[in-house]
């Protein structure tokens, strides 16, 4: 039983890590779950002559090739739709067979050897990191719109004109993100403008993200929250939204960046590029910064600040994933129009980028 059971772990452990390391590129996940299978092997060291001398696989009355267990078999192979099927599949395989030798542990002829309080600390920890891996696959189709053009609604910068109005525009003109940001209006109004844009951005298939309030974003199921380095702490925010909403943060910084990603940021703005006169206080690291970043972090890199047509080839050649704009786009009569020509600026810097 033990011999069984630690075979079920290590074979799941080894495709949760794998998981963790090629699909979704997590040094950290990978590393947590490469420690755990160490630990597991260490634990049961002792034992491992042992448990090779008493193995029987030819003989075990679960190993049939009965009929009814290839029926089996092929029922458990259809019900995984996706990934995270396959991780929860093999979590709770884990988890099953720790649990089983962590019961076994307390027996008086293997007590002496085995400890079961190592198993049961095993058997949380797994816990964990099945929350954290289908944490980040069920982010990763939103992550992966974090491209091209990202427009922030200020609703300050609107000055009054409409705001589904505008959306529309912008998202006629090819956004792929929009963020509804606004410092001065109370939450009671602004809610229901949110709700609005997010219904919008749903039927398009755009990302709508909520810049500062977290109730908001809450409040609206927002695809996801922005954050700046003096808003709620990242670690924060990641334990108050649900595991599928993606957080971004601001940095000027690459310790900010990499701190950033290590407490779950999906994205990381950089800014600002350039002089801006959307936010006076802004400070400019330039685009050498998106070259060091892109260096150090794997999450996507939006380029943010005094972006407009004649600069936005430089930060795509520089590295960023993304563009932020609120002037070049909000700041013209035809949004729609200047969203297009911005986004064929975008497209032309990466058709450039991947001839090199």
């Amino acid at each position: 039983m033990i011999d069984a059971n630690l075979n079920r772990s290590n074979e799941g452990l080894r495709v949760l890590e794998d998981v963790a390391r090629f699909v979704l590129n997590d040094a950290q996940l990978s590393q947590r779950l490469k420690s755990l299978r160490h630990d597991l092997a260490r634990e049961i060291k002792s034992l491992s002559v042992g448990l090779l001398s008493h193995r029987d696989s030819e003989h075990d009355v679960g190993h049939s090739h009965s009929k009814d267990k290839d029926n089996e078999l092929n029922l458990e192979t259809a019900s995984l739709q996706g990934l995270a099927d396959l991780v929860t599949a093999n979590a709770k395989r884990v988890e099953e067979s720790l649990r089983v030798m962590e019961e076994l542990a307390k027996l008086p002829e293997l007590s002496s050897t085995l400890n079961s309080a190592s198993f049961e600390r095993s058997r949380f920890t797994i816990y964990t990191l099945e929350r954290d891996l289908i944490s980040r696959i069920s982010r990763r189709n939103k992550t992966g719109k974090i491209s091209g053009l990202y427009v922030i609604l200020d609703r300050q910068f609107l000055a009054g004109r409409d705001d589904l109005d505008i959306a529309g525009q912008i998202i006629e003109g090819g956004a792929r993100v929009i963020q509804l940001r606004d410092k001065q209006s109370e939450k009671g109004g602004l809610l229901l403008v949110a709700q609005k844009l997010k219904e919008l951005c749903s039927q398009a298939g755009v990302l709508f993200i909520i810049n500062d309030y977290l109730d908001l974003a809450l409040a609206v199921d927002a695809d996801g929250l922005h954050i700046g380095q003096e808003d709620l702490p990242l670690s924060v925010v990641r334990r108050q939204l649900p595991i599928d909403k993606i957080i971004g943060c601001s940095v000027t910084t690459v310790s900010q960046a990499t701190k950033a990603q290590n407490e779950g940021a999906d994205y990381i703005a950089v800014g600002s590029m350039f002089p801006t006169t959307t936010k006076r206080e802004a400070t400019v690291v330039g685009v050498q910064m998106l070259k060091e970043l892109k260096q150090v972090v794997s999450a996507p890199l939006v380029a943010i600040g005094g972006i407009n047509l004649n600069n936005i080839g430089k930060v795509i050649a520089a590295g960023a994933d993304a563009v932020a704009v609120i002037s070049a786009a909000l700041g013209e009569k035809d949004v729609k129009g200047a969203v297009q020509k911005l986004v064929a600026e975008i497209d032309s810097g990466k058709g450039k980028c991947q001839n090199r």
